[in-house]
């Protein structure tokens, strides 16, 4: 492996299993905040997981985050969720696909029951906000899954946008996911017990070929999929992006060609990605998506 992609992994695994955005201790006072009152669903300094938040006129719908396989709903958006509430947002984010017995790392159960947790969840963010729509922002499986309740739950009602960071629209491989492993360690044996999620995520499944009959997308709902030409876990990466109408499929490096972003980095620290997250979220005042965003 280049000494610079093995730098970038244990950067990225560092933060994600740290949560630490940096090593300052006020900024790690503020993750230990943000990740206990996230997990609690309870008002934070930031304004993220606030019940009490109401959209504004110039952003009018709530936006909900969904995590990737191994994730949760904190240390998932450790540098996302602040990133739109400072841009003004109603920001949200859940937990699904726990496993009993497993705590911390999600997204292991079967992906529909996932899906209908999903619902749940929208639905009481709706009911808070008062807002008619959300918009969903998912990273690898959370921009996979979040299509099952558009498609068959109800979802495309409720949903504005769906922006998927490197999501695995298409499967991969079991090889793929183990490469996920080396992200957190201490659950490699999880590999050698039931976990539906991952199942469902390898191309080909039964789960994937229903998901995807009759087309990728559903109509009333704006697609985004930004992905990298590094990924190693969703591979070719190209097959992360979706066909249809109201679809926009965004390679990172046609922004910021010496981005060396990968799977994980993608979703957790990458500025340039974050960036056009925000475009998708307002394509009315987008501004241009460079390696200074």
């Amino acid at each position: 492996m280049l000494p610079w992609r093995r730098a970038l992994r244990a950067l990225a695994a560092a933060l994600l299993v740290t949560g630490a955005v940096t090593l300052t201790p006020a900024a790690t006072a503020a993750a230990d905040t943000a990740r206990a009152s996230a997990t609690s669903s309870t008002t934070t300094s930031r304004g993220w997981n606030d019940y009490s938040c109401k959209p504004s006129a110039a952003h009018p719908r709530p936006v909900v985050l969904v995590h990737g396989t191994f994730g949760n709903s904190v240390d998932n958006w450790l540098v996302l969720a602040p990133y739109l509430v400072k841009r003004g947002y109603c920001v949200y984010s859940l937990d699904y696909g726990q496993l009993p017995g497993v705590p911390f790392f999600n997204g292991l159960g079967p992906i529909d029951k996932s899906a209908e947790q999903l619902d749940a969840f929208v639905d009481k963010v709706l009911a808070s906000t008062g807002a008619k729509k959300a918009d969903l922002v998912g990273h690898s499986q959370g921009g996979m899954m979040p299509r099952q309740y558009l498609k068959f739950l109800g979802g495309a009602a409720k949903v504005n946008a769906l922006i998927g960071l490197a999501p695995d629209n298409h499967g991969t491989t079991l090889l793929g996911l183990t490469k996920l492993l080396p992200y957190f360690p201490g659950i490699e044996d999880l590999l050698t017990t039931k976990t539906p999620g991952l199942a469902d995520q390898i191309a080909g499944s039964p789960f994937l070929t229903k998901l995807n009959e009759g087309g990728d997308t559903v109509p009333g709902v704006r697609y985004t999929v930004i992905a990298t030409k590094y990924d190693e876990v969703v591979t070719p990466y190209r097959t992360q992006f979706l066909n249809g109408p109201n679809v926009h499929n965004v390679t990172l490096q046609d922004l910021c060609p010496v981005d060396l972003s990968e799977h994980v980095a993608i979703g957790i620290l990458d500025r340039v990605a974050h960036h056009e997250v925000a475009n998708a979220l307002d394509p009315e005042h987008a501004t241009p998506t460079t390696c200074l965003s």
